[in-house]
């Protein structure tokens, strides 16, 4: 039997999009805040040389320019002012989840509520200006040596920092707008409209690459069907979930006795989502970044991690491999679902696992069951995000659509469609009490005007 939620879920159309005034508010809001920041990937920085950098990113847009292109809404390849995107801030949110959970200051933070959320909140923003100042010069830097600068020197590279530090602060915020006052979800928002955006132009230089012979048709079909079977994989395992079962004792109000209820605990194969995905991917676009705009003038020591960690290389899926498995377990146990918490909800609520005694009990025969399903998820986020990888190496397919790509644009969609779904049922809800309560008045009424 499905739930009434369920069920209204499953009713909700059009018609009751329409009716909900909030929804579009929220909707309309959103995509203002995205185009401004599509609007802001095209304006340049000051003192790049136009020509030079559209040259050099023609020429490696094929593989590593084509990856940064895509997790930065083409920002980068045209050096715009969010060139560094949102990812100074996923860093400086690892950083501080990291501390937070090793650190006894911050734990204490962590549990004094709200006030010690938006502490956090503050360090974290604190931790993006002192990333996105380090990427950001590093940048300016890197652009020198390219020889994709038209006036070299301090001016350039303080206006580049301040240029770039202040987009990515501006994207954080419009990320939050959108949390907040939007559909939800802004930080993945942004990194999901910027791969978007690039899709097209991506696909037709991956379609003309065929029709010019450089890949073989038997490729492009292989590709396709990849791509498709990938996104259906994705749409499976983010629904895919493990019910625990729950059981109520009886209880008693006044004189009546009520039975013992049953429920369910739906834990997902992947809680974290696409969360690890995009962390690791941030972790390594940095030296990537550094090392593409720096041309033949890198260093030794960036040539030698280049080598080695280029995408593609042995040691590059090793270490993108290790840093999925460890954000899925560490983001699961201290973010998305935390079993001591889950536990003591539990026994407030006098509910129990049939067998398994509230309590620490809980609490362990939780954390056996999540393990388990975590390393069924994090070897499926592994695959999917490797699998993409090595096959776009071994075919030298022109253009990165790896799989993080898919599962990003996969996850952030079914989210979105989840949130959208809970303002409509929220809003049917509404809609239901303000009837009930109007035929309330009007028995009332009737009463009033029979007596």
């Amino acid at each position: 039997m499905a739930s009434a939620a369920e069920q209204m879920a499953a009713n909700m159309s059009w018609g009751a999009f329409a009716k909900s005034g909030e929804l579009r508010s929220r909707i309309i809001f959103t995509i203002g805040l995205l185009m401004v920041y599509r609007l802001g990937t095209f304006i340049p920085v000051p003192g790049i040389d136009g020509a030079a950098l559209r040259n050099f990113m023609a020429d490696i847009s094929g593989g590593l320019g084509g990856m940064l292109q895509m997790f930065t809404g083409g920002a980068l390849g045209r050096m715009g002012i969010f060139a560094l995107g949102i990812m100074p801030y996923i860093s400086a949110s690892i950083i501080i989840q990291l501390l937070t959970a090793m650190w006894a200051p911050l734990q204490q933070l962590k549990k004094e509520g709200e006030q010690g959320r938006k502490k956090i909140n503050q360090y974290t923003r604190y931790g993006t200006v002192l990333l996105a100042t380090f990427q950001a010069f590093g940048l300016a830097k890197s652009l020198e040596a390219g020889g994709l600068v038209s006036a070299p020197g301090l001016y350039f590279q303080a206006a580049t920092v301040i240029t770039l530090v202040g987009g990515t602060m501006f994207l954080m915020w419009l990320g939050e707008q959108i949390t907040a006052r939007g559909i939800g979800n802004g930080i993945s928002l942004i990194i999901f409209v910027g791969i978007v955006a690039e899709i097209p132009a991506a696909l037709a230089q991956f379609l003309a690459s065929g029709r010019s012979g450089a890949i073989s048709p038997a490729v492009i079909v292989v590709v396709i069907l990849m791509v498709i079977a990938v996104i259906a994989f994705v749409v499976f395992m983010e629904r895919a979930l493990r019910k625990i079962h729950i059981q109520y004792p009886r209880r008693q109000v006044g004189m009546k006795v009520y039975d013992g209820s049953n429920s369910h605990l739906p834990v997902k194969v992947n809680p974290a989502g696409v969360i690890p995905a995009i962390f690791a991917s941030s972790l390594l676009l940095l030296p990537t970044t550094m090392a593409t705009f720096s041309g033949q003038q890198t260093g030794p020591i960036m040539s030698t991690i280049m080598a080695y960690f280029g995408p593609g290389q042995p040691l590059y899926l090793l270490f993108f491999t290790a840093m999925i498995v460890f954000f899925t377990f560490f983001y699961t146990y201290n973010v998305a679902f935390k079993t001591e918490d889950v536990a003591e909800n539990l026994k407030n609520q006098n509910g129990f696992v049939p067998g398994i005694r509230p309590g620490k009990k809980t609490e362990e025969y939780l954390d056996y069951v999540v393990t388990r399903l975590l390393v069924l998820g994090s070897a499926y986020l592994a695959a999917v995000c490797l699998l993409p990888e090595i096959l776009r190496n071994e075919f030298a397919i022109p253009f990165y659509f790896g799989g993080t790509s898919v599962l990003i644009v996969v996850s952030v969609t079914m989210d979105t469609i989840q949130q959208v779904q809970s303002h409509m049922l929220a809003h049917q809800y509404e809609g239901l009490i303000e009837k009930s309560q109007l035929r309330g008045k009007k028995r009332r009424n009737k009463v009033t005007s029979r007596k």
